[in-house]
């Protein structure tokens, strides 16, 4: 029996998708479920998995090709899913690559692994693996091109083409050009249609973080042990935070759609994750009604996920307001860009101890700077900075959130 294995079925958001790279070739056993290609798309990179036990008849597409949603991508013969009572062989791509390594073979790669040594065309026998059993992991590979990337111009690195430096004279600048990934593509084209579609202006305010510190020391290991090892972070403080105060200004939660306003009753919450393919925001339906505990948990999942590109596009649509929080980077202050159609992105920086007067008194408090980044086509600047002013409050005395006042 022969089966059609097509494209997964894009939302109206996604006009089509990109062959990112095959992991099975013509011929190749496959086991129910285990991959065969990735799709990427705008926003993220599906895996397209085997439905049966079987082998690839044919395969219509190739890398780098664009599809359209439910494209025919190749034909699985289910017949000899009999034969597959062992381990099926591995005879893709990879292997090939793999082979040319001493005593490396293509198990120790997994699917993010795989894809980035096709990429770079990396030398798999040099890099060490940290995973069980030897295997080689993504973090292996990207510690390994970083060490490459800071040796001397002079020396050939692995992912430069080694033929085309051989010949190189000693000491001559290398530069090495790569297409953008789609999704790279599409996230510039969409900060550059912020920039020019709407009229973004920020504001700033600056938040004392002691007492929310000090209830995070209070009671943090109470709350993970409560919360099945849920960790109590600053995050949840500030979508507890951003949730009341959109309640109060429901201009920053609007968004505009031609010559209409769309007020939503709803607050769902996007928060920036930062990936090797570039930035993403997953969002949280109705975070209003999730405990801090849950938006928590969410927050993290989200964050696993995203690294291992397991997010879904309708994970990613939708959102009425973001929240981004630079300061995990260092960043001690920044002006966000919007998500459009959102009105409004919350920036959080670095906690850092300064010196402020307080009663006349010069005391040191961990303060965090706060940028509010909103569509000023919409928002005045009254709404923003009283929306900004409320989120400050709220963090500086945290029972606020609890007795929203």
């Amino acid at each position: 029996m022969t089966i059609e294995i097509k494209a997964p079925a894009f939302p109206e958001s996604i006009a089509d998708g990109e062959v990112a790279a095959w992991h099975k070739s013509e011929g190749d056993t496959v086991s129910r479920d285990e991959l065969i290609v990735e799709i990427e798309t705008d926003k993220v990179v599906l895996e397209v998995v085997a439905p049966v036990n079987g082998v690839i008849r044919e395969i219509h597409t190739v890398v780098g090709q664009t599809i359209e949603s439910e494209q025919l991508l190749a034909t699985l013969d289910e017949k000899q899913a009999t034969a597959l009572s062992s381990p099926p062989a591995q005879v893709s791509a990879v292997a090939t690559i793999s082979s040319s390594s001493e005593g490396v073979s293509a198990d120790l790669l997994g699917p993010a692994a795989r894809l980035l040594v096709e990429e770079h065309k990396l030398d798999v026998g040099a890099i060490s693996g940290t995973g069980k059993n030897g295997r080689i992991t993504k973090e292996d590979i990207l510690k390994y091109m970083k060490v490459q990337d800071s040796l001397p111009a002079s020396v050939p690195v692995a992912t430069a083409d080694k033929d085309s430096l051989s010949d190189s004279p000693s000491g001559e600048r290398i530069e090495r050009r790569v297409p953008m990934t789609r999704m790279r593509a599409r996230i510039a084209e969409r900060l550059l249609n912020a920039t020019h579609e709407t009229a973004m202006l920020s504001t700033f305010n600056e938040v004392n973080m002691a007492p929310v510190m000090a209830l995070r020391k209070k009671y943090k290991e109470q709350f993970e042990k409560t919360h099945n090892g849920t960790r109590l972070g600053f995050m949840g403080f500030f979508v507890k935070a951003a949730c009341e105060a959109l309640k109060r200004f429901p201009a920053v939660n609007a968004s505009v759609d031609g010559n209409d306003i769309v007020y939503h009753g709803y607050q769902d919450i996007g928060v920036a994750v930062s990936t090797e393919g570039g930035l993403v925001v997953p969002v949280m339906r109705d975070a209003d009604f999730m405990s801090l505990a849950d938006i928590e948990a969410a927050i993290r999942d989200m964050g696993l996920r995203a690294k291992d590109n397991k997010l879904t596009i309708e994970d990613m649509t939708g959102g009425t307001f973001t929240v981004t929080n630079g300061g995990v980077f260092g960043s001690l202050l920044s002006t966000p860009i919007l998500n459009p159609p959102q009105t409004g992105i919350l920036g959080m920086h670095k906690i850092q101890e300064r010196p402020m007067a307080v009663d006349g008194q010069v005391v040191v408090l961990p303060m965090m700077y706060l940028a509010l980044t909103y569509d000023h086509r919409l928002i005045d600047g009254k709404t923003a900075v009283q929306f900004l002013v409320a989120i400050k409050d709220l963090i500086e005395d945290p029972a606020r959130i609890l007795l929203q006042l």
